[in-house]
């Protein structure tokens, strides 16, 4: 959860949640739980919540929205009240609803709360009966919550409230259409909460039709700059045959306590995964292939310190919140922009430094300059360490280790065995060597011999040809810019967007929030990169950037659309 963890407060005090107007039984459950001063944008927004008035919030992940939003909704539920649905909460992801609802349980304890995530992934018929039992709270997603209005099994007609979480990436993934019908199925007196890390036209054009004068709160943007500062950001330019090898390098010599690393795909999180557990590292895969008892193991195991790696999706990870995080890791360079700023936020938090590291190819170099420009600031370009970087590293630790144990109080206990070396004629010198191999060895220092070739030359190289090939202009026998017209393509497909087919069409129910729902999912593309869409009856077509198409064709290829196995391939006119 993403709210402070600090000493239970004094029910009275002003600066408190008590402040805000909460019940008495919302006060002692935050006191147990440990909040003791409200975040900005819980101080903003319970208020205005809590006097039924739509809400316009613009919040990172990170700030405390969750309790922003889930404290004045069961504010108004009276401790025992009958079980039927006043509340609705929408959200992108799987893993977000478990998060919400898991928090919205712990803070409703006194007033005996029933809440249900219902999400796509978890077996129908259990959600089916959690909600004939009775509920007070949904938290959904906007596939499987349309599912049970059309099922009859949601019933929305005593919804006073409802709350669109990460109302933007709900978008990006093409749940416009989903959340519009959502929002025409309640009723019109209910109260409208949209809370969005971001603020495009599509939001404000939510916001004009469904919300009646929502007061509008911005919370965060000062914040996360000045915690991005706290970040170290770099790059290590390796060709992608070396990826895994230099990742593995780069980790031993940084020696994170707890990492994310973030790959495109299901298939390469796997892959890793296998690969930094071969090398020793403790490292836990999440991708949207996991069901959710696993996926709540390895949350738990990354909690409890049990893991140190976390090899995630970035749709995965989306809403997760780790305390003890201190490095981000790009396994490839993002292709939004965005997508990094939202990455890099989850270290750097609250005064505390983090590290944000970026393996990319050669051919990135133009992605990279994006990411710079929307932040402002720069990415160094770091060689990769070297074995011998590597050799001194780990001598550094083993010394650093032994350091300590020098000054440790039971260093006598051992004294039998150096009389027992001493007796069969060991010198004193060869015994502290062979602890000091001993030690080295059990502390997992990695034997690696393979030297990685740095293709930041390269980079340099390949981004001076292609200035210099900019500069020339050849032309065809009929006089015109040679290869005029290159590029085009039918309909409106436009330069640099390639199409790809996948095996399932009307027949099978596909709609095009489907697919844009799909591969926003599982890859880094944003819904504004997808597109255009063609859907025939027993086929599709969808657009995306020619760089993405490889990896989107193995995303879908990896995946299923509506339950259904997708094969997916370059189109062929």
């Amino acid at each position: 959860m993403s709210e402070p963890e600090t000493t239970p407060t004094d029910r009275q005090s002003p600066g408190g949640f008590a402040a805000l107007g909460l019940r008495d039984e919302l006060i002692r459950t935050t006191s147990a739980l440990g909040y003791e001063e409200p975040t900005p944008i819980q101080r903003e927004a319970i208020p205005h919540m809590l006097t039924g008035r739509d809400l316009l919030g613009q919040a990172a992940t990170g700030t405390g929205k969750t309790a922003a939003f889930a404290l004045p909704i069961l504010n108004a539920i009276e401790p025992g009240a009958e079980a039927s649905p006043c509340a609705l909460v929408v959200v992108p992801t799987r893993e977000l609803a478990v998060q919400v609802s898991e928090a919205m349980f712990k803070y409703g304890t006194e007033q005996r709360v029933k809440v249900v995530p219902i999400y796509g992934g978890q077996p129908i018929q259990r959600q089916l009966q959690a909600l004939r039992r009775g509920v007070h709270v949904v938290v959904a997603t906007p596939g499987r919550a349309i599912d049970h209005i059309r099922r009859g099994s949601l019933e929305l007609d005593s919804i006073q409230t409802v709350v669109l979480d990460e109302a933007d990436e709900m978008l990006d993934m093409g749940f416009s259409e989903d959340i519009e019908t959502i929002l025409e199925e309640t009723p019109p007196t209910r109260q409208t909460v949209l809370f969005s890390a971001t603020m495009p036209p599509r939001i404000n054009a939510i916001a004009e039709k469904y919300q009646d004068d929502p007061t509008r709160i911005k919370i965060g943007a000062s914040e996360t700059a000045a915690d991005r500062a706290l970040v170290r950001q770099s790059a290590y330019i390796v060709t992608r045959h070396h990826k895994a090898s230099a990742l593995g390098r780069v980790l031993d010599m940084e020696g994170p306590t707890a990492a994310i690393v973030f790959c495109r795909t299901r298939g390469e999180v796997d892959e890793l995964t296998a690969t930094m557990n071969g090398r020793g590292y403790r490292a836990e895969a999440l991708h949207g292939g996991m069901d959710q008892q696993q996926r709540d193991r390895v949350m738990s195991r990354l909690r409890d310190g049990t893991a140190e790696l976390l090899v995630a999706t970035d749709v995965a990870a989306r809403g997760l919140d780790i305390d003890t995080l201190t490095h981000v890791v790009n396994y490839d360079v993002p292709s939004s922009p965005e997508s990094y700023v939202h990455r890099i936020g989850r270290v750097g938090r609250a005064g505390r430094e983090g590290v944000a590291i970026t393996l990319a190819e050669p051919r990135q170099r133009r992605l990279l300059q994006n990411i710079e420009r929307l932040t402002k600031q720069t990415i160094e370009i770091t060689k990769v360490p070297t074995v011998g970087d590597l050799r001194a590293k780990q001598i550094e630790v083993t010394v650093d280790g032994l350091r300590e144990a020098l000054l440790s109080d039971d260093l006598e206990d051992y004294t039998s065995v150096l009389y027992e070396l001493s007796s069969e004629g060991a010198i004193d010198r060869a015994i502290a060597l062979a602890a000091v191999k001993l030690y080295h060895q059990a502390r997992g220092a990695t034997a690696d011999e393979v030297e990685i070739p740095d293709a930041s030359e390269r980079m340099l190289r390949e981004a001076r040809d292609a200035r210099g090939k900019g500069k020339k202009k050849t032309h065809d026998h009929a006089g015109g810019p040679k290869g005029k017209g290159k590029g085009k393509q039918r309909g409106n497909v436009g330069p640099g967007t390639s199409l790809i087919f996948v095996g399932l069409g009307r027949r099978a129910g596909m709609r095009p929030g489907d697919l844009v729902g799909c591969i926003a999912n599982e890859t880094e593309l944003t819904g504004r990169e997808i597109g255009p869409i063609r859907i025939a009856d027993k086929y599709s077509v969808v657009g995306v950037p020619e760089a993405a198409v490889e990896s989107t064709i193995a995303a879908i290829n990896d995946s299923t659309i509506r339950g259904k196995r997708a094969h997916a391939r370059r189109y062929v006119d």
